[in-house]
């Protein structure tokens, strides 16, 4: 068996992790992981043939030579070797958690610090307890600042991406309906997102709060952090903000106490204004000037299709189609009713993991809907299906049937939201948009 020390000996000599034979690089060292319906062990004389330097695995039988790495548990090895890494990088770790706006406010608090500093930020979603030790592996040493995305879907979840990440800096961007299943109800979600702030508090690190969210502060006071920067709307705050304008794009001003100034964005959604006001703290915090902090922001372009404005042939598409949740789908409802356009189309998908609450949330989401300042509903999933027999809307159990109908009542000149959950694969539709 090979320790964490040893392996590490040879990451510093192979720099490069891979866990797909379809991705390997040459040099790089494969990690042999097990899944429900896999055993990357299989594949191990494969990515030796393709180029890998070393193979980890965790089956015997399947160690054909030298180039292979044997330790008891795949997964383990990668988030015990994670940890060693981190431990050599004297650098701030931003650690950035809730329920929504993650990936958002991850990428402007990137695009704002790397303004000024050699940043890693999580590249796309890789924010499981698989994604977070490959970022970790994926910080060089001319890295200055890392920020470092953890998504959860149950309890205990945060706490195990702290002991790999060791975040020295925190975020929680807001508490919501999501992963209602996996974590118990709203108060279970609450609680999984403040391991983040328990381990904080634990290691002494600095927290950046949104002063205007009642639950973070709920959570914060509970947590007994001390080291907090605030932000939000109020005086008071060490970045106060206010929306100038969201149609369609969002527009700030701020403040720190010494600079008042305004920035101009591509992001649009109302909803993204806290995310841009986290990102604005954060730089702040870095001693980042307000030129710098709003260069940053100015020429961040969403993408990933998350709040994501799209000009198609014949209509502009709200692509926001990456996840949905309970908490998400009210924001995106709120914000394009307050849009100025021709007509407002809501194309909205069944909404996953809500356990016992699917149904009162879907039927809410769709009471909404129908009070909301739209021309046109159009639901998708079975979720939402149930509801087929509502005076208004129109319903199709899945985006097949719902693609037959946009080619037989083509959409023009109207501002369309596209939201669901990723697994509905609204982005099908967009073609037909």
């Amino acid at each position: 068996m090979i320790t964490t020390a040893e392996l590490y000996k040879q990451y510093l000599k192979n720099p490069v992790i891979s866990t797909d034979t379809r991705n390997i690089t040459e040099g790089c060292i494969f990690f042999a992981l097990k899944g429900d319906n896999f055993n990357a062990n299989e594949f191990a004389e494969q990515a030796i043939e393709k180029g890998a330097a070393f193979v980890v695995i965790d089956e015997v039988k399947f160690e054909i030579n030298s180039k292979c790495l044997l330790v008891n548990d795949v997964l383990l090895a990668l988030q015990d070797l994670a940890r060693h890494h981190r431990k050599q990088l004297n650098i701030p770790v931003i650690g950035l958690t809730g329920s929504n706006g993650k990936t958002t406010s991850k990428e402007l608090v990137n695009a704002v610090l790397s303004e000024r500093y050699k940043t890693f930020a999580t590249f796309g979603n890789l924010n499981n307890h698989i994604g977070v030790p490959l970022s970790i592996l994926s910080i060089t040493e001319d890295v200055q600042i890392a920020v470092i995305e953890m998504g959860a879907n149950h309890q205990k979840e945060i706490e195990l991406l702290c002991t790999i990440a060791q975040p020295t800096h925190g975020i929680i961007t807001n508490v919501g309906m999501a992963h209602l299943d996996g974590f118990g109800g709203f108060e279970g979600v609450k609680k999984g997102k403040a391991e983040l702030y328990t381990y904080l508090k634990g290691t002494n690190g600095y927290t950046f709060i949104n002063r205007d969210n009642d639950f973070l502060l709920e959570m914060s006071v509970a947590a007994g952090l001390t080291k907090l920067i605030y932000y939000g709307t109020e005086n008071g705050n060490t970045i106060k903000g206010s929306l100038k304008s969201s149609d369609p794009f969002i527009e700030v001003d701020w403040t720190n106490h010494e600079v008042s100034t305004s920035v101009k964005t591509n992001l649009t959604g109302s909803y993204n204004f806290e995310n841009i006001l986290a990102a604005i703290c954060i730089g702040d915090f870095f001693d980042m000037r307000p030129e710098e902090i709003n260069n940053g922001l100015s020429n961040y372009q969403p993408k990933n299709n998350r709040s994501q404005l799209t000009k198609t042939e014949n209509n502009t598409v709200i692509c926001d189609f990456y996840n949905a949740n309970p908490s998400s789908m009210n924001a995106a409802l709120n914000n394009i009713s307050k849009l100025s356009a021709n007509k407002r189309i809501a194309i909205l998908g069944d909404m996953f993991e809500l356990g016992p609450e699917s149904e009162n949330q879907h039927k809410r989401i769709a009471e909404q809907a129908f009070v909301s300042n739209l021309d046109e509903i159009i639901f998708i999933g079975k979720y939402f299906y149930a509801f087929k027999n509502s005076e208004k809307g129109i319903f199709f159990q899945t985006p097949d049937e719902t693609a037959q109908y946009l080619m037989a009542n083509k959409i023009t000149d109207a501002l369309v939201l596209l939201k669901g959950s990723r697994g509905m694969k609204l982005e099908s539709l967009l073609q037909y948009l």
